[in-house]
């Protein structure tokens, strides 16, 4: 309980210093009535309310909760802020933290924690079958043409790093955490501009697809240079509302 007390007192710290205020005395309750403490404007203040939970350069954090962001392609992370902001992705603290952030602040953010390179976590043990494993596998790496599910390497690259501009890298994540935003796009509580090429793909797969598939992606360590493929690298096998390929 402490823990959570203390976790909690951070992240308020932190939302502050996020909108530019330090987390201080109001002008009203200050002595004298003193003009409020301005955070500095700095990009590591503007972050502190992304740090709380991702880590101080977007590692991310041993849990299956709060993604890596670092290394991600910028226009990506500007998509999912913007998608946070506008409510196409719907998670309250998100929503409220970036509610009324203008759209240069934001783009601001996503070219921050694109240009971080922390080292990856090493590859979670793998908990399923050889089964499940290897049907993971084979959606990844080659999909299911009978039932039009296209592999995912074939938007996020044969090493899962992802493609510039926009396209995300899958490495260093937790199983529970993509498999719930897979489920988050088949059942319609994730959305992103039309047309919505994860939603269309997502529909497709069934429970144990999304179990395979996160399994599978949670054992893969990162490769030597895990950047994002250069864009233009390969053409996408669906149309993407956010992509531009």
């Amino acid at each position: 309980m402490r823990n959570v007390a203390k976790r909690s007192a951070f992240v308020l710290s932190a939302l502050f210093a996020f909108f530019g205020i330090a987390a201080s005395a109001s002008a009203a309750d200050a002595p004298g009535g003193a003009p409020l403490e301005r955070a500095p404007d700095t990009m590591q203040a503007r972050v502190m309310g992304c740090a709380a939970c991702h880590g101080a350069h977007g590692e991310g954090t041993d849990n299956d909760y709060f993604p890596r962001l670092s290394g991600k392609p910028a226009g990506y992370l500007y998509n999912q802020l913007l998608a946070f902001r506008d409510g196409r992705r719907k998670y309250p603290p998100m929503n409220y933290l970036l509610a009324y952030l203008p759209d240069a602040y934001l783009k601001q953010i996503a070219d921050y924690f694109a240009g971080e390179r922390p080292p990856f976590p090493p590859p979670a043990a793998v908990t399923v079958d050889a089964k499940t494993l290897d049907l993971g596998k084979t959606l990844v790496t080659k999909g299911d043409a009978s039932r039009k599910v296209p592999a995912c390497v074939a938007c996020h690259g044969t090493s899962m790093t992802g493609m510039e501009p926009a396209i995300p890298g899958l490495l260093g994540l937790h199983r529970d955490y993509i498999s719930a935003q897979l489920g988050a796009w088949r059942y319609g509580t994730r959305s992103t501009a039309a047309p919505d090429c994860m939603g269309q793909v997502a529909k497709l797969l069934s429970e144990r697809d999304i179990t395979a598939i996160a399994a599978y992606l949670a054992s893969l360590p990162a490769p030597a240079n895990p950047v994002p493929v250069a864009a233009g690298s390969f053409k996408m096998p669906l149309a993407c509302g956010s992509v531009h390929n």
